[in-house]
């Protein structure tokens, strides 16, 4: 902020950078006008210095020449009255000279009055083109005074020709095509829950995981309103909306309280009333989802291997567990047989002698079931993991954490 002090009544305010910087422009703009005022001013002036120079000298020059011109005529005239008759010959001659050298000078006088007027008629196309630049340096000045005052328009509470929603979904579509091709930016019209918001801005990467999502509210208020809004009261609304639709920021795009200068610094924080909460006007509106959206994707990469190092943790306790399965399974299907061949064993025992191959039969399957039995109870994950360094450091981290 730039303060101020008013030459009149002394005062200091203090007004923003744009502000100061359209107060600077004013009195460049007002200080260049003075100054070429002054200049074509001064070139006038020249302009006629310079007519009123050459025409002096013209006519002085004119005059002496004239002036020895007639001195001379009557010199001849003088000497012819009192010279021979054989002489006038020669003094006609003379005055024939006279007069051609005084007709000279009066073409000479022509072409100076020919020079000066072309040197006028420059003099004056300069002041003409001077006048011409002047007039389209103006024509600028106003074009872009009213450039400004349109933009300056466009952005007041009025919002002239659109809604303040409107505004933003236009710009947000100038850059969809270009910084946003797999963003999704939609009106929320999802009701269910009693509430909703305006618009939902998504986005995922490649894999589908969601690198960003926002829940926005735009509040746009006339200056012909009679009851003002505060921002603060739309807070609780727009948190709870942001909740439900699983969002991970809010923000409110807001015109409200347009002489509020904490909502006119630009993009305010206001997480520590509610979480993830920002304030922003129309023109911040673009630059907070890329700061947002910027930030999000830098913790992209650490919330993807987080995810792989989730999932390996679980693929391990997984291949753990059918381990385990597979050898309680194993040893109680064991241990139903033993008994199922232990009570054969006996019964056939009582039985005559012939059936002694079926018993030493079951004998041996018994055997083989032993020994199978064996082998499951010494299957152990050192064994499992035995030549393979990255399954044992795995089931070691998993062994810490247990």
């Amino acid at each position: 902020m730039n303060e101020i002090i008013c030459p009149n009544c002394k005062k200091a305010f203090k007004v923003d950078e744009a502000g100061y910087a359209d107060i600077l422009k004013q009195v460049r703009d007002h200080q260049f006008e003075e100054e070429i005022s002054k200049r074509l001013a001064l070139a006038e002036k020249e302009k006629e210095s310079a007519i009123l120079l050459v025409e002096a000298k013209i006519k002085e020059s004119f005059q002496e020449k004239l002036a020895r011109k007639e001195a001379e005529i009557a010199e001849m005239n003088t000497k012819i009255n009192s010279a021979e008759f054989d002489k006038k010959l020669s003094v006609t001659e003379a005055i024939k000279k006279i007069e051609k050298e005084r007709d000279d000078l009066v073409n000479d006088l022509k072409l100076k009055e020919t020079e000066k007027q072309l040197l006028e008629n420059t003099l004056k196309e300069q002041f003409t083109n001077k006048m011409k630049v002047k007039d389209e340096t103006i024509q600028m000045k106003d074009d872009e005074i009213a450039r400004l005052k349109d933009f300056k328009l466009k952005l007041s509470t009025k919002m002239i020709g659109e809604t303040l929603e409107q505004h933003c979904e236009a710009e947000f579509n100038k850059l969809r095509a270009t910084a946003f091709k797999s963003a999704y930016f939609e009106k929320d019209n999802d009701a269910k829950a009693g509430s909703k918001g305006d618009y939902i801005y998504r986005e995922t990467d490649e894999s589908g995981n969601e690198i960003i999502s926002i829940m926005f509210e735009m509040k746009n208020e006339n200056d012909e309103t009679a009851t003002k809004k505060r921002n603060e009261d739309f807070f609780s609304k727009l948190d709870k909306d942001r909740k439900e639709k699983n969002c991970e920021y809010a923000v409110l795009v807001s015109l409200l309280e347009s002489d509020n200068e904490f909502y006119n610094t630009g993009i305010v924080d206001v997480s520590h009333k509610f979480s993830k909460m920002y304030v922003v006007r129309p023109q911040f509106f673009i630059p907070i989802i890329t700061l947002l959206r910027n930030a999000a994707m830098n913790s992209m990469k650490y919330k993807a291997e987080l995810n792989m190092i989730r999932n390996q943790n679980i693929d391990i306790t997984n291949f753990e567990e059918k381990v385990n399965t597979f050898k309680e399974g194993f040893a109680r299907n064991y241990d139903l047989a033993s008994r199922k061949f232990k009570t054969a064993i006996d019964e056939i025992d009582k039985t005559i002698t012939h059936l002694q191959k079926t018993k030493d039969a079951l004998l041996s399957s018994e055997n083989n079931l032993r020994l199978a039995n064996n082998k499951a109870d010494d299957l152990t994950i050192k064994k499992l993991t035995y030549g393979n360094p990255t399954m044992k450091a795995k089931f070691d981290e998993l062994d810490k954490d247990a």
